[in-house]
């Protein structure tokens, strides 16, 4: 606890956050410098990468994610596999930044969801959710010789929520304008959005998960090149094809879309059973490639139309993309057609970077955990009280 203590002494200090998302491409690592902590909280990112996944690594985790493969024996190996891939991944930060590892003060790791049940069910006579995020915070703490936050979706959950999405609290610290309403709208595996209302407060904050960000058009395109590619990369292959209306009235007819907040979802909704399903409806349109990969963008995109419309309190003056999709410039165009009331723009144009802005959230959400400050955002996950999320590895 000395050690915790002496942190919080510090002007200034040196993290890495790291990020698995649902997209399944590899592990972000950003190195950061944070001082303060709180609404006071400031950020200077120093440095990012991606370290890729191998193909049968991410064939095995997509796998395993499903739900439908791997027992204990599985997911105790690939814990531990992820554990050391993260640790590399900050030597790997490390090295790029030209600074020494024992200069990091802490890590903040959010781990690789491999099954997320937000929705109560019944099992052996009690009704619950749950959640599990894998890749060993003491095996990075080992590596690295300083406290790892990890696990921090669990003790929203606890509290009643949906441990998801987490990261509105930084985003409200990085964002906020008092006289603009903002839309942050993250394109991962899955798209979620935050709105951060003018002169509000960290109460009024509202985030939720707008529906598919790249999960479905990835799929797709490894499916379709078996393997050969795994995304679309800026969008060449969707815009070499053209939209099918009968086909994305079909998809427009799921119902999360229209789902009123909080609501989370993930690859357990629009996994291998989701993209099967479309499969089958494209091939009974007899539909080439290049013109399903156009109509599963655009379902994104309208799905990021239909929530900013029907659950936002107010129309953003401003919707800011980040993620791997703000990359996909026939992605962002179909959304800014969609919403032409909008000023549609991404991380870059007001000077962030949208690859690193989620691990970026983690070293805020664990500099918090360290500071014993609630991290949570209730109006979004739909918490009974704000809660200190994350797990301390020491």
């Amino acid at each position: 606890m000395n050690q915790l203590k002496q942190l919080t002494k510090k002007q200034q200090r040196l993290a890495i956050g790291l990020m698995s998302g649902t997209c399944t491409d590899g592990i972000d690592a950003a190195l950061v410098q944070i001082s303060e902590s709180g609404i006071h909280t400031k950020v200077q990112l120093i440095d990012f990468i991606t370290i890729p996944y191998e193909n049968e690594l991410r064939t095995t985790l997509l796998q395993i994610a499903s739900g439908t493969f791997g027992g204990s024996y599985e997911i105790s190996k690939m814990n531990f596999l992820l554990g050391k891939l993260s640790a590399n991944a900050c030597l790997s930060i490390c090295k790029k930044a030209n600074i020494s590892p024992s200069m990091i003060d802490f890590i903040g790791s959010h781990g690789h969801t491999i099954y997320h049940q937000p929705v109560e069910e019944e099992y052996f006579g009690q009704k619950i959710t749950s959640t599990l995020q894998i890749g060993e915070a003491a095996v990075i703490s080992e590596t690295m010789k300083c406290p790892v936050v990890a696990d921090f979706r669990v003790r929203d959950m606890a509290a009643g929520g949906l441990g998801a999405p987490l990261v509105p609290y930084s985003e409200f610290l990085l964002y906020s304008e008092a006289d603009q309403n903002i839309a942050l709208q993250n394109i991962g595996g899955i798209g979620n959005i935050t709105f951060l209302p003018a002169s509000g407060n960290m109460e009024h904050t509202l985030a939720f998960d707008t529906g598919p960000g790249n999960m479905i058009i990835d799929s797709l395109v490894s499916n379709f090149t078996n393997m050969q590619q795994t995304y679309d990369d800026n969008g060449k292959i969707a815009a070499s094809g053209t939209v099918h209306k009968e086909l994305l009235d079909w998809l427009l007819k799921d119902p999360y879309v229209y789902a009123k907040p909080p609501k989370t979802t993930g690859r357990e909704y629009y996994g291998a059973e989701f993209v099967d399903k479309l499969c089958q409806k494209a091939a009974s349109y007899h539909l080439s490639f290049p013109d399903i990969i156009a109509t599963a963008t655009m379902f994104t995109a309208k799905a990021i139309e239909i929530n900013v419309l029907q659950n936002l309190p107010k129309l953003p003056d401003k919707l800011i993309v980040g993620g791997g999709g703000s990359q996909n410039n026939t992605l962002m165009k179909f959304i800014a057609r969609c919403l032409p009331m909008c000023k549609v723009m991404t991380n870059e144009d007001i000077g962030f970077d949208s690859n690193a802005k989620e691990a970026v959230a983690f070293a805020i959400l664990a500099n918090e955990t360290i500071f014993g400050n609630t991290n949570n955002v209730p109006s979004a996950t739909g918490a009974r009280h704000t809660v200190v999320m994350g797990k301390i590895t020491i």
